[in-house]
C-alpha cells in the first residue's frame, strides 16, 4: 500500500506552464518577505545606478507605502517597460554569474514588487530634458507616461502584498516592521560610508526622520560612529588583514565591550551585506577565550576579493554567499581578530569606567566616554611574577608611595589594597582599581596556554583504541579536520567505511567519552564548516587550574606584590578582561573624579 498522502494520488493536476503573474507572484515570494525586503531590493537598485544620495519613506511600518528616491543616472524611458519584466537588468549580460560586480543582478525584484502590490516608476535618466513614468497594478502595466521629477528614480510601493492577502496576515505590527527596515537601511548606509541616507516615517500625515547618516569624510570609521555609536569605535580594534587574494578590513570590539545576544555583528562581502553561519562561527572562535557562551562580540567586518572566488547567486535575496575555499575565509577571520586582540595588550573598553562614574552619579551617566592610554610599541617586563613554587618572588617596587608616577606605566603604582582583593594605583592622570583575583587569573591563564601551546598540546594514548561509528558524511568532515585536530591533542584515522579509529586524546582532558567528543566535533564541523570544541574544552580546563592558582580574594598583597602584579598585567596580552570576558581593571581619569566633587 503506497504511504503517500490520498489527496496527492486523487488531485493530481497535468503539467502546465505557469502564467507571467503567478511565476512573478511565486518569485516575489523568495525575494520579499517583508517591506523591509522590498527596500532592501530597491536600495540596492539606487547603489547600482551610482546614486550619492539616498532617501526612504514609508507608512504603518511600510504595508501601505514605501518610496525610494535616488539621484542615480536613472532610467531612459524605453528602458521602463523592459525594467518590470523577469530576469531583465542591465548589470550582467548573463555570460558569467560569477564575475558579478554589482549588488542586484537577477532582474527579479521590480516585476516581484509590481505583482503583489501597487508600484509606480518615475525615472529621469542622466542628460534627458524630462522623466517619466510608469505604473504597474497586479502585474498589469500602464503605459509610459511624461512626469516631472529631477535626474534620477523614484519607485513607490503601495498597499504591499494586496495582490497576495493571505502573505499579509504573517506580517508583524507596524513597529516591528518599522525597525526591520531601520536595520536595513543602517546595514547597506554601513555598505556605501560615501552616499547619504535618510530615513523617513511619513505614517498618519505627519513626517519624522528617524535615521540619517549623512556623508561627513566618507570614511568607514566616521559612518559606524553615526551607526554603531561613539562607545564602539572608542572601544574597536581596526582589522586589516589579506590571505590567499582574501582581504579582511573593518572593526571588532574588546572583549569587554560585549553584547548579550548577537545584535552588533556585521558582514560584508564585496560590500554586500550578508548572513552567513559560518563566518558567525569564526567570529564566535576568535573570542572563544575571551567570552562566556552568554556574551557575544561587536564587529563590523568587510571581506573582499576577486568576485570568482565568492559566489554571491546561492540565495534568491542574495543574503548568503559560498566562498570557494570556505577554510581561508573563516581561517582569516580568526588570525587576524586574534592578533589584533592580543596587539591590544591590557587594553579594556572605556564604558567600563563611564558605567563606573555613572554609578557614582544618581543623576544619569556622564557625556563624555574616556579612552585608556595604549602605547603599542613598548612592552612591560614584569618585576616579579608568580613563581612556579606558587609563590611571589620579591622585587622591588618602581617608585615610593610620595614620587610622581612615570607616563610610560599605564597601571600607575599600588597605593593602597582594599578588603583584601582590590588594588587600589595612581597612574599619571588618574586611578585604577584592579581586581586582584581576577586580573591575576588571567595571567596565571596565559602562562598555561603558553606551556601548553608551546609544542602542541600533549597527548594521551589510548591503552586500547576505541572505534567509533558514524554516518559516511560525519566520518568525511573529522578525516578532513584531522590535521587540526592533531594540533589539539585528538588523533584518529579513518578504519573503514563509515568507523573512525580514536588513538590519543589530550591529555589535560583525562578520561572522557571519545565518541560523544567525535560526534560533537562532527556536529559544529557539518553547522560552523569548523569545530572549537576541542579547543573549548581544553581551555576551560586551563582556566579551572588558573582559578585554583591564582591569588584569592581576601588575601593581603605586600606593596611589592601588587605592583608586580599591575607590571605583568602591562606585559600580558588579554590581561585586561578576566576568563569569562569581565573587566579586570577600571580607570578613572581625574578630571572625572573632580567632577563628581564638583571641583571643575
Amino acid at each position: 500500500m503506497s504511504t503517500r498522502p490520498r489527496h496527492i494520488l486523487q488531485d493530481r493536476q497535468p503539467i502546465r506552464q505557469l502564467d507571467d503573474a503567478a511565476a512573478n507572484r511565486i518569485a516575489a515570494g523568495e525575494v520579499v518577505e517583508r517591506p523591509a525586503s522590498a527596500i532592501k531590493e530597491l536600495v540596492e537598485n539606487a547603489l547600482d545606478a551610482q546614486a550619492r544620495r539616498v532617501e526612504v519613506f514609508y507608512a504603518d511600518g511600510g504595508k501601505t507605502l514605501l518610496r525610494v528616491v535616488d539621484d542615480g543616472t536613472g532610467i531612459p524611458e524605453g528602458e521602463l517597460p523592459l525594467a518590470l519584466s523577469r530576469h531583465a537588468t542591465s548589470k550582467i549580460d548573463g555570460s558569467d554569474l560569477l564575475n558579478i560586480h554589482s549588488f542586484g543582478f537577477r532582474g527579479e525584484a521590480l516585476p516581484s514588487l509590481g505583482a503583489v502590490g501597487r508600484l509606480s516608476i518615475t525615472s529621469r535618466f542622466a542628460g534627458a530634458s524630462g522623466a517619466f513614468r510608469l505604473i504597474v497594478d497586479g502585474g498589469e502595466l500602464s503605459a509610459v507616461e511624461p512626469a516631472a521629477g529631477p535626474q534620477g528614480t523614484t519607485v513607490e510601493l503601495r498597499d504591499l502584498f494586496h495582490a497576495t492577502p493571505a502573505r499579509l496576515k504573517f506580517l508583524r505590527s507596524a513597529v516591528a516592521e518599522a525597525r526591520a527596515i531601520g536595520d536595513v537601511v543602517k546595514r547597506l548606509a554601513m555598505a556605501a560610508p560615501d552616499v547619504a541616507f535618510v530615513l523617513r516615517d511619513i505614517s498618519n500625515g505627519k513626517e519624522r526622520i528617524t535615521f540619517r547618516a549623512d556623508i561627513e569624510d566618507g570614511s568607514l570609521q566616521a559612518r559606524l560612529r553615526k551607526i554603531m555609536g561613539r562607545d564602539f569605535i572608542e572601544n574597536a580594534l581596526e582589522i586589516d588583514a589579506e590571505r590567499e587574494g582574501i582581504r579582511l578590513s573593518g572593526y571588532a570590539a574588546l572583549p569587554t565591550y560585549s553584547r548579550g545576544a548577537a545584535v552588533a555583528q556585521f558582514f560584508f562581502v564585496n560590500g554586500r551585506p550578508v548572513r552567513d553561519k559560518q563566518l558567525h562561527g569564526a567570529l564566535r572562535g576568535a573570542y572563544s577565550d575571551f567570552l562566556s557562551r552568554d556574551r557575544h562580540p561587536a564587529a563590523v567586518l568587510f571581506l573582499d576579493c576577486h568576485p570568482e572566488l565568492v559566489d554571491v547567486n546561492v540565495h534568491p535575496a542574495k543574503a548568503e554567499v559560498r566562498f570557494r575555499e570556505p577554510g581561508v575565509a573563516r581561517g582569516l577571520i580568526v588570525s587576524a581578530l586574534k592578533h589584533a586582540l592580543a596587539e591590544a595588550g591590557h587594553r579594556a573598553s572605556t564604558t567600563v569606567g563611564t558605567a563606573t562614574l555613572g554609578a557614582m552619579q544618581p543623576e544619569g551617566r556622564p557625556e563624555v566616554s574616556y579612552q585608556m592610554p595604549l602605547n603599542r610599541e613598548r612592552t612591560y617586563a614584569p618585576v616579579m611574577g608568580f613563581a612556579e613554587s606558587g609563590g611571589w618572588q620579591a622585587g622591588r617596587v618602581e617608585a615610593p608611595p610620595q614620587a610622581e608616577v612615570p607616563d610610560d606605566l599605564p597601571l600607575g603604582v599600588a597605593r593602597a589594597q582594599l578588603h583584601e582583593n582590590y588594588i587600589v594605583a595612581q597612574t599619571a592622570s588618574g586611578m585604577v582599581i584592579v581586581d586582584q583575583h581576577a586580573a591575576h587569573e588571567r595571567l596565571v591563564y596565559e602562562r598555561l596556554k603558553r606551556q601548553s601551546g608551546a609544542n602542541g598540546v600533549p597527548s594521551q594514548a589510548l591503552l586500547i583504541p576505541e572505534i567509533v561509528e558514524l554516518p559516511a558524511a560525519d566520518c568525511a568532515r573529522l578525516l578532513e579536520a584531522a590535521e587540526a585536530m592533531f594540533g589539539l591533542g585528538l588523533v584518529y584515522e579513518a578504519f573503514g567505511e563509515g568507523t573512525i579509529c580514536v588513538r590519543e586524546t589530550p591529555a589535560i582532558l583525562g578520561q572522557i567519552n571519545a565518541e560523544k567528543l567525535l560526534g560533537d566535533v562532527a556536529d559544529e564541523l557539518a553547522d560552523l564548516g569548523q569545530s572549537q570544541t576541542v579547543k573549548d574544552r581544553i581551555e576551560a580546563v586551563l582556566s579551572r587550574m588558573s582559578c585554583h592558582g591564582s591569588i584569592r580574594s581576601g588575601r593581603r598583597m605586600t606593596a611589592d606584590e601588587m605592583n608586580a602584579l599591575l607590571r605583568e598585567m602591562e606585559a600580558t596580552p588579554h590581561s585586561g578582561q578576566c576568563n569569562h570576558g569581565r573587566p579586570t581593571y577600571v580607570e578613572l581619569k581625574l578630571s572625572d573624579i573632580e567632577r563628581l566633587f564638583g571641583r571643575t
